[in-house]
């Protein structure tokens, strides 16, 4: 099975090629790519220790690995340089205690040049590689920040070379060899799950012990068949390529990092990069992204090709998957649905189960599906029938209108007359002619006749001096004073009111309905209102009513969101004769735990109103004002509260 590089390749790469730390790819300046190879003949000039600073040098730049076959020891491979002439300088205060060179030859020919440096103490190093000159800096007791194990048995190695067109020969994979070739083989055997091969032949070191893990940090990228982002974690590499083939280039990063890789033939072109320090894995990916390739991995090999070539390949098996999944006989099976609707369940199993060879029948009398298709797609019908084919909980909203109202009246007034009168009869006449006799009067006899009611003051106002009393008053003092020849008469009435009412009004609507489904109710009265157009008198009627109206969502958490209106309609005070509605209406979408209470909304009114009637000027008079003015005072407040509760009825 081809698995895509979109799902596990860049681990799997990484698992491979983790011997690998770095690559440093010198090109010419006419564009060529030079490696020392079995037929060139670098030279290793020699090694000079000082401190804890080891140089090795070589008259061209060639590829190298280092490696650690015991704490006190470091060797270092470099491929196609001879030992000749090469000479070895340590310094009193070096942590090298010694220089040893050893020639040897590759499987595949080439010859290899290992410098064998003995510590002092165990140390950790890095590695730095600029052209021809190597670098080792040691650390004793330091994390060692740029090399990481391959796998059992393998060290850590960083490579410095220029690139070749020409691959070396294959390896054999039961013969180990210094360098690359070892590299390389072991990362394929860490892939196929095996024992890594024997030491090289020159000097075999013996297990070296589990390095410490590397210090680099992820960079980031995108995919480049995905395009989704996802982390870098490969070792850094350096790359300076002008006008090299795509394939050398390829099976450079093959030679590298010991990839199994197949380049399909139409892989062709030239690549113009250069990067420094970049994780190989991106600068791979970087190179694929540039030249519009791909890549999948089958088993332990990684194909390269043109991208729309695979992607042609990934639709031509996916048609022949899908050509596969579409074979067979044809069955029949037919569905009664009890709780779903058969015309609304069709769609969905159309468009979300049949393959293309299959259909749905609706029998609306019996609620009945009737589905043709290959039995692998009807018991998956089978099963979104089942999800969608249930009865749906039913739920119970009770809402709660509580209406308070209170009223306070306090009323105080007066009426008061008065009669005057000079005449002879009485013997009160002054002695002059003119005037000589009269009478001044703001009303007299309030009382009335004996026995009479001193409220009646409040119908006679006509004549009153002062006439403001309470109407409707509940309480009235009256006060009648006279002279006995009748020349002088006072009448006052005191009346009062005090008011206190207080009302409640308790409506409770209820209503149940399934899930999702509106459901309303109704209560009150329809009154007739007369319109007259063109001499014809239509009635209509207007409902003054508690309506209810309310549409549920159980949610999975057992809550209930409700969409609610709430409307209460009560008749009102008829104006001109045509009557009025007095309307309490409120609108709202809430979300309530299963049989708790929530306030839906409220409204409260208060009124407060003072009145004062009065005579003018005198009542402002000092202690005498009440005599000439009536005072009102008034409170009403109404309160309305609107309570919801939802409860939900399952099975």
């Amino acid at each position: 099975m081809i698995a895509h590089k979109g799902s596990d390749i860049p681990n799997r790469l990484r698992r491979i090629t983790a011997g690998v730390l770095g690559i440093t790819l010198l090109a010419s300046a006419a564009g060529g790519i030079l490696l020392a190879t079995a037929g060139t003949a670098v030279q290793l000039v020699g090694v000079s220790a000082e401190g804890t600073t080891v140089i090795i040098e070589a008259t061209e730049p060639a590829a190298y690995t280092v490696n650690r076959p015991d704490k006190e020891t470091l060797l270092v491979d470099l491929r196609g340089v001879s030992v000749a002439g090469a000479t070895s300088r340590v310094g009193t205060q070096s942590a090298v205690s010694g220089v040893r060179f050893e020639q040897a030859s590759a499987p595949d020919g080439v010859t290899v040049a290992r410098v064998r440096l003995a510590l002092t103490r165990a140390s950790d190093y890095t590695v730095k590689s600029a052209r021809n000159t190597i670098r080792i800096d040691l650390a004793p007791g330091a994390q060692a920040v740029v090399h990481e194990s391959a796998g059992p048995g393998v060290p850590a190695i960083r490579v410095a070379a220029t690139a070749s067109p020409a691959r070396p020969a294959p390896k054999a994979a039961g013969v180990p060899g210094p360098a690359l070739q070892r590299a390389g083989v072991d990362a394929m055997a860490a892939l196929r799950s095996v024992q890594p091969p024997a030491e090289a032949p020159v000097a075999p070191p013996s297990a070296p012990p589990s390095p410490p893990t590397p210090v680099l940090q992820a960079q980031q990228g995108l995919d480049i068949s995905t395009g989704q982002e996802r982390k870098y974690t490969g070792h850094p590499i350096s790359m300076d390529f002008q006008g090299v083939d795509l394939r050398s280039v390829l099976r450079t990063f093959a030679e590298i990092s010991g990839l199994n890789m197949v380049i399909d033939p139409d892989v062709q072109g030239t690549v113009d990069i250069v990067l420094t320090d970049v994780p190989w894995d991106q600068a791979l990916e970087v190179i694929l992204r540039g030249n519009s390739l791909d890549y999948t991995v089958d088993g332990t090999i990684v194909r390269i090709a043109r991208l729309e070539t695979i992607r042609k390949e990934q639709d031509a098996r996916t048609l022949l998957a899908q050509s596969a999944a579409n074979a067979g006989t044809l069955s029949v099976r037919t569905y009664t649905l009890s709780y779903a609707k058969a015309d609304q369940a069709a769609p969905l199993v159309r468009s979300a189960v049949l393959s293309p060879r299959g259909n749905v029948q609706i029998d609306a009398r019996t609620n009945t599906l009737i589905i043709t298709d290959l039995p692998g797609r009807l018991d998956t019908v089978a099963q979104l029938l089942a999800t969608l084919d249930r009865a749906e909980p039913q739920v119970e909203i009770e809402a709660r209108i509580i209406t308070t109202t209170r009223d306070f009246a306090r009323a105080l007034g007066v009426q008061w007359g008065f009669n005057g009168r000079v005449d002879s009869t009485i013997g009160n006449t002054p002695n002059l002619t003119f005037p000589n006799n009269g009478s001044l009067g703001g009303r007299s006899g309030v009382q009335g006749p004996a026995g009479s009611d001193p409220r009646a003051g409040a119908l006679e106002a006509a004549g009153t001096a002062v006439n403001l009393a309470v109407p409707a008053a509940t309480s009235a003092v009256g006060l009648a004073l006279g002279a006995i020849n009748g020349a002088f008469n006072l009448d006052v009435a005191l009346t009062a009111l005090e008011r206190t009412g207080k009302g409640r009004i308790l409506s409770t609507p209820r209503v149940t309905t399934q899930n999702n489904v509106e459901a309303e109710i109704t209560q009150g009265v329809q009154i007739p209102v007369q319109t007259e157009a063109n001499n014809t008198v239509t009635v209509t009627f207007k409902d003054a009513a508690l309506t209810l109206k309310v549409t549920p969502q159980i949610t999975a958490s057992s809550t209930v969101i409700m969409q609610i209106t709430l409307e209460n309609a009560t008749p009102g005070v008829p104006v001109n004769g045509i009557p009025s509605i007095d309307t309490q209406r409120a609108i709202t979408r809430v979300q309530v735990a299963d049989g708790m209470t929530t306030v839906m909304g409220g409204i409260f009114v208060s009124s407060e109103t003072t009145s004062s009637d009065r005579t003018p000027v005198l009542h402002r008079v000092p202690f005498l004002s009440w005599l000439f003015k009536r005072d009102t005072n008034e409170d009403r407040s109404r309160e309305l509260l609107i309570f919801i509760t939802p409860r939900i009825q399952r099975g």
